[in-house]
């Protein structure tokens, strides 16, 4: 350790003359560029697979909706088998499946909106809570309180405000107004017929397209109003692997499912971004490697250069270690220095794209496994350096 702390002003003076400056200049400013592409890269793959915090963004949906193809007329439920299921949860970008499970019953309600009664026959679906997209409060059912909690989807109320309402004289109705409309739902079945409820609108999707109820609302009325017999889902909801949707919709197409809505978007921009991550990436590796092969072979040469010089040291009474750690020393310095402005570069360029995938509904990733790369490279490249001085000096040594 003193030997690398204590430096002879006159054999740096010696070495040092052979010393080109402009390779040892080309060295850092090729190898900056390298590693900062490759950061760049690694960043903003990172960037591009984290999770934003907020809610009904384009992006943060890893949600699709599966069901199977209805062909001509039928009156067998085309449903998920159990198999089927099972197969679809073994898939590696699979997170989570979540099954539908739909009203058994007949369901009849009936609203009164400005002056007018409105009525209708229902439908009813519900899924675990996990996969709902949002969580308002009292999402339960008591029956002995009689009230009924419905999430609806977005979609519905923008049917009736613009394509219903308007033609029938009838008031259009902002998600808080209607969220305070009462409805009464008669159920019927199992020889029980219109027992009535209340109900109101607690909450509208973006995700389920469907009107929706608590699991334990309809696991009680299923039940209650319907034969004892258990009905395969109909229909699927998939959490999934946001950076696997190619993966995902071969899978959908070779089962011959259908995906509820339009996700093809998801999928494409999923791919659009893991291949610009991995080009990105792929092309600072190229110039890194390029950058310390130039920076081994210009040390090759520098040592070849100064092989005489080096010899009369050693005949002096200097080891190889003792003329390797000048070397060294350089190497060290210019390694942390280019690895501390590639950091910089890096989390500088990743102020351009930020704000964009936090749009999206993309988040900030932490930069720890960016550190972690810098310095698994940094100990690399800094030991590969130094074993081809040394490996040099040794062979000036034996030559001795």
């Amino acid at each position: 350790m003193k030997r690398w702390l204590k430096s002879d002003k006159n054999i740096w003076s010696l070495l040092k003359r052979n010393i080109s400056k402009g390779q040892l200049t080309g060295y850092v400013l090729s190898n900056i560029i390298g590693l900062s592409v490759v950061l760049i890269g690694v960043l903003f793959y990172l960037d591009s697979s984290s999770d934003s915090e907020q809610d009904d963004k384009f992006f943060s949906r890893d949600y699709i909706v599966l069901s199977k193809k209805v062909d001509g007329i039928g009156f067998t439920p085309t449903c998920f088998a159990k198999d089927e299921i099972a197969d679809l949860e073994a898939q590696p970008w699979v997170k989570k499946v979540g099954r539908f499970t739909s009203s058994q019953f007949a369901v009849y309600g009936s609203v009164e909106m400005g002056g007018r009664g409105l009525s209708s026959y229902l439908f009813f679906e519900s899924v675990p809570d996990e996969f709902f997209d949002i969580k308002p409060r009292d999402w339960d059912f008591d029956p002995d309180e009689g009230f009924v909690p419905v999430i609806l989807n977005k979609d519905y109320l923008a049917l009736y405000n613009f394509g219903f309402a308007i033609p029938q004289g009838l008031p259009q109705v902002s998600e808080e107004i209607i969220g305070a409309v009462p409805i009464t739902l008669r159920l019927s079945g199992k020889g029980l017929y219109m027992e009535s409820f209340e109900a109101a609108i607690v909450g509208f999707s973006s995700r389920l397209n469907t009107i929706a109820v608590p699991q334990s609302f309809m696991d009680w009325a299923n039940e209650r109003y319907s034969p004892n017999i258990e009905i395969d889902p109909s229909r699927l909801i998939v959490e999934i692997d946001r950076m696997a949707m190619p993966d995902a919709y071969s899978y959908v197409e070779s089962k011959d499912f259908e995906i509820a809505g339009d996700k093809a978007n998801d999928g494409n921009i999923s791919k659009f971004l893991s291949t610009s991550s991995l080009v990105v990436t792929t092309n600072g590796l190229l110039i890194s490697s390029l950058a310390v092969f130039i920076l081994i072979l210009s040390i090759f040469l520098l040592l070849q250069k100064s092989k005489d010089k080096l010899r009369y040291l050693m005949l002096l009474g200097y080891s190889p270690t003792d003329i390797s750690s000048y070397y060294e020393r350089i190497v060290v310095v210019v390694n942390v220095i280019v690895s501390v402005v590639a950091i910089i570069i890096s989390l500088s360029a990743r102020t351009m794209w930020v704000d964009q995938l936090t749009d999206i509904g993309l988040g900030q990733a932490s930069v720890v496994p960016m550190l972690v790369i810098v310095f698994v490279y940094l100990v690399i490249v800094t030991a590969l350096n130094i074993y081809v001085i040394r490996k040099f000096m040794s062979k000036i040594w034996c030559a001795e």
